[in-house]
């Protein structure tokens, strides 16, 4: 017989049911929001980076123009895909939404 509340105790050897269902901390990495607000703030820094290149480029501090183009693209790509991935969690949370319970 198994117990659901977890009141009878077991034989040793045999773990609890919950213990199966929670995982032990130790083997977790970073959580969701953890790596997502670490991306954003290295889309954000990327950001920072090329516009800064760009006015360094306007003011002539700066001669490389093809550096200047390679940041500002960088800073573009990375910032589609946090809109790729931010439609991605979206998508999926109106179809969780739409799940009959």
């Amino acid at each position: 017989m198994i117990d659901p509340i977890g009141l009878i105790p077991s034989s040793p050897g045999i773990k609890p049911l919950g213990s199966a269902l929670n995982p032990p901390s130790a083997v977790q990495g970073p959580g969701f929001k953890d790596v997502l607000m670490k991306n954003l703030e290295q889309v954000n820094a990327m950001q920072k980076d090329a516009q800064f290149a760009i006015e360094d480029l306007a003011a002539g501090k700066r001669g490389d123009v093809d550096g200047v183009m390679i940041a500002k693209q960088k800073a573009d790509v990375a910032f589609q895909m946090l809109v790729e991935v931010r439609n991605k969690l979206m998508d999926a949370y109106d179809e969780v939404k739409q799940i009959r319970v």
